[in-house]
């Protein structure tokens, strides 16, 4: 990525600040997820702050990916209902949901075949109707999500011509075309050396502060996720063991009780954050 991750955050030539963006409330009520026959949460009950940046955690299983599918209506709840301002998500007709809600998945294929520039305009869908032409704010939209994560040198290349890394950065620019208040993002930074993960994470963390945004992450970095959450969600076997500020719930007793893992937490020079240290056998 380059130096240009904030220009998606300029404001106009008259210095208008950005439009506030719509209220929106995000929630599950006593919700059973699972697949098959398999249960993987039972009663599961949550509401996401508005505004803030929420990072789930938990170690592999406990069901951080499957609480976010059913979030973004992915994965339809065996009982109770995810709501979406009030509403049964899966009774909300699907454009209307994607210009509320935009997802960046753990594993997403593209087309064959497919330009970069091309991938990143569909993200643009929910917002266009049939027939109407390409619009300078869809162009604007699309040029500004390219931009900011740092993929304008690929625009006329091949998505499949791309490293796992680059590819993740495209479909970062799509669901940020999409311009919606919500987005969730199943892992972001996989694929990703260290540098373009801290890099994305900034820029999440801008598209939360500057612009508003509500943000629903999966990480399984403990110390980005510690860094970069306003309100941590710790999950173990389906169940959410504790939730908070970072600096309220991370503790070793927590880290030990929901991953096994021996530890030190130690205050981050940086963020001011915890910084979690295993202790392991070395």
């Amino acid at each position: 990525m380059t130096a240009t991750v904030t220009k998606i955050h300029q404001n106009k030539p008259n210095d208008e600040p950005p439009q506030a963006l719509p209220e929106l409330s995000l929630s599950t009520q006593s919700v059973t997820l699972g697949y098959d026959q398999t249960i993987i949460t039972d009663n599961l009950s949550i509401d996401i702050p508005e505004g803030k940046f929420s990072i789930i955690v938990g170690p592999n299983g406990c069901g951080k990916s499957t609480l976010l599918r059913a979030l973004c209506r992915l994965l339809p709840p065996k009982s109770g209902q995810v709501l979406l301002n009030g509403q049964n998500v899966h009774t909300l007709p699907t454009r209307e949901v994607a210009k509320i809600l935009g997802l960046l998945p753990q594993s997403a294929i593209a087309p064959d075949g497919i330009k970069v520039v091309d991938l990143v305009a569909r993200g643009r869908f929910p917002h266009q109707k049939w027939f109407q032409p390409w619009r300078e704010q869809d162009q604007i939209a699309v040029d500004a999500a390219m931009k900011a994560t740092g993929i304008m040198e690929f625009a006329q290349q091949h998505v499949d011509q791309l490293s796992g890394g680059q590819k993740q950065r495209v479909w970062v620019a799509m669901a940020l075309a999409q311009e919606t208040p919500l987005l969730l993002l199943d892992e972001p930074t996989t694929y990703l050396d260290i540098a373009h993960q801290i890099e994305l994470m900034d820029l999440f963390q801008d598209l939360n502060r500057l612009q508003g945004h509500t943000m629903v992450a999966v990480l399984h970095d403990l110390n980005h996720a510690c860094r970069y959450a306003d309100n941590l969600i710790a999950m173990k076997s389906g169940k959410i063991v504790a939730t908070g500020a970072p600096n309220d719930i991370i503790t070793e007793a927590l880290i030990q009780e929901v991953f096994g893992l021996p530890c030190l937490i130690l205050k981050d020079p940086i963020s001011g954050t915890p910084l979690v240290i295993p202790k392991g056998r070395g």
